[in-house]
């Protein structure tokens, strides 16, 4: 067998290796969707006594997600969830992108070097650290809980920076000061000049941006919880907890829950997941 062979049968062993532990990690990942998805179409006296059957003895099911929606009020808990999940995000891409906008083009200002360093160790401190100050002063001093747009404006606060960080590295390395100067030779203002120009070519970090804090802000649990103690106010993490009694659980209305509340989600993943690498990477290599 010459050299060639053995470098050859080698690296095929090596990517069949690979291939099977990235089978393993997908699987272990995937298991528990695929565990909501097998039981949610069971009663809950199939769930407890196989949760591994495909189908259960009293046969499939629809009755779960009837009396989830009920026992939830799905379409006011969705339409909280909804509501503040898309302006969170808005809010947080349109800042994170003028200010890593204004910081990129001057940089050698010290307040904005001052500015992105503070932005960027802000991103350190864990949220449990100020999630009992942020209780006290914002509920028993200033009184501002139970209200949506306070959730919404402590979700901008704690995600901006990591949406700041990424749209700098992507306007630092990939927007060319040139497309600039030429907007402005043909008359743009600045501010004409950022959304007509830079703005349309962050697409992809948008896009990043948009499903990562998206998520975040649907599935959180703690945050809303914390300032969100009226149920009109409830969204979907919060609503979950109608399920969970002192002595029994209800694992089949809980499956439903969980399936209603991934789908918007997935759904959105869906349609911009083509953007996600390519804005993971922008501003990773300049090139």
């Amino acid at each position: 067998m010459t050299d060639n062979e053995r470098a050859a049968r080698k690296k095929k062993a090596s990517n069949i290796a690979m291939w099977i532990v990235l089978l393993i990690v997908f699987l272990a990942f995937i298991a528990p969707f695929i565990l909501v998805v097998i039981n949610v179409f069971k009663t809950k006296a199939d769930i407890t006594s196989n949760p591994l059957a495909l189908i259960g003895e009293h046969g499939f099911t629809l009755a779960n997600f009837p009396e989830a929606m009920a026992k939830m009020n799905f379409w006011r808990v969705f339409g909280n969830s909804l509501v503040i999940t898309v302006c969170a995000t808005v809010l947080t891409i349109l800042i994170a992108s003028m200010m890593s906008y204004v910081i990129v083009r001057n940089g050698k200002w010290k307040f904005c070097a001052l500015m992105f360093s503070l932005m960027i160790a802000s991103m350190v401190i864990p949220f449990q650290v100020l999630m009992v100050p942020l209780v006290s002063v914002y509920g028993g001093i200033l009184g501002v809980l139970n209200h949506r747009l306070t959730l919404i404006l402590m979700h901008v606060g704690f995600s901006v920076s990591m949406a700041m960080f990424m749209f700098h590295g992507s306007i630092r390395t990939n927007i060319p000061l040139e497309l600039e100067e030429a907007a402005t030779i043909d008359g743009c203002t600045k501010w004409q000049t950022y959304w007509k120009i830079v703005f349309p070519l962050l697409k992809p970090t948008v896009a990043t941006v948009a499903i990562i804090n998206a998520m975040a802000y649907w599935n959180d649990y703690l945050l809303p919880s914390l300032v969100l103690t009226k149920k009109e106010l409830y969204t979907i993490p919060i609503a979950t907890q109608a399920f969970y009694g002192t002595y029994s659980t209800d694992i089949g209305l809980v499956m439903a829950a969980l399936l209603l509340a991934m789908l918007p989600i997935l759904i959105l993943y869906v349609f911009l997941q083509r953007y996600i690498v390519e804005g993971v990477t922008a501003g990773a290599v300049k090139g």
